[in-house]
């Protein structure tokens, strides 16, 4: 898979935005995770967890992926259930 496999379609505003930054990070390995996990998720996050993500995509792709992969704790004020449910989703293999 090389980008989204879901429209923008029906999305609001502020779930296009993050949707299109999920898949525009800036390293491939991150486009990938949170491009997939958006691609799966965005459209039934609640306003909360849009808040985080908003935040969590604020972190250094490097920091980032790090917390993600378990090299490096995440910094507490990102560090949460949405991170969680991420880390989670990136461990399955999504192609399968």
């Amino acid at each position: 898979m090389t980008g989204t496999t879901r429209s923008s379609g029906g999305l609001d505003d502020r779930r296009k935005r993050l949707l299109f930054r999920c898949w525009h990070r800036g390293t491939r390995e991150m486009d990938l995770i949170l491009g997939r996990f958006a691609d799966a998720e965005i459209s039934g996050l609640s306003d909360d967890e849009l808040s985080d993500l908003e935040r969590l995509i604020e972190v250094p792709d490097p920091d980032l992926y790090a917390a993600l992969i378990g090299d490096t704790p995440l910094a507490p004020e990102y560090a949460g259930l949405l991170f969680d449910r991420i880390k989670a989703f990136r461990a399955v293999d999504h192609d399968a």
